[in-house]
């Protein structure tokens, strides 16, 4: 659905090239939240919101987006193993946000295609 595509390559792309914020020292840290967990609820959020904007998903393209979801988190995981269990910095909160958001983009964009 959305991890084949080139637009998530481009995501992946734009993730490592900010790698760097990820490398912030712990005690900069502003949040009982790691990084992949504020990944999780982040991207757990924009698909709450791709399904309930898409009524018309059938309960397959529902479960597809779900299963897209957890490939993304994995490759989250292996992209940030070193840093994942991390509390996350106010930097990285907005990072992780935006982040979040683009991959919604990818959703709505191929959400689109499939209902049309």
């Amino acid at each position: 659905m959305v991890t084949d595509k080139d637009g998530y390559i481009h995501l992946i792309q734009y993730l490592t090239e900010h790698l760097g914020l990820f490398e912030v020292s712990e005690a900069t840290n502003i949040n009982n939240q790691t990084v992949i967990e504020l990944f999780e609820d982040q991207l757990s959020a924009q698909i709450i919101m791709v399904c309930g904007q898409n009524p018309n998903l059938s309960f397959e393209q529902r479960n597809k987006v779900i299963r897209e979801i957890d490939a993304i988190i994995y490759d989250l995981e292996e992209i940030l193993a070193g840093v994942a269990k991390h509390n996350a910095t106010a930097d990285q909160i907005v990072f992780i946000t935006e982040f979040s958001g683009l991959i919604k983009n990818l959703f709505d964009k191929e959400i689109d295609q499939i209902l049309r």
